[in-house]
């Protein structure tokens, strides 16, 4: 049952680290991510920090992964 928690998380690490890194390509061409000046838009700043919670809660999964491989 560990081992089947430890690779369910490992595809979870693993789809987050393809895909969002992605998406926020999309984000910064979005005409919306820039305002008329240039800068940063609020659209741009909260899927920025969405996307960046998103790896940090896969970088979790995979420590969280290895160490169950680790342990069972």
């Amino acid at each position: 049952m560990l081992t089947l928690l430890a690779v369910l998380l490992l595809v979870n690490a693993a789809f987050n680290a393809i895909v969002w890194p992605r998406f926020l390509k999309r984000i910064a061409d979005d005409p919306r991510a820039r305002d008329a000046s240039g800068r940063r838009t609020p659209f741009y700043t909260v899927h920025l920090v969405l996307i960046s919670a998103a790896l940090v809660i896969a970088a979790v999964s995979a420590v969280a992964a290895i160490v169950a491989l680790l342990v069972g």
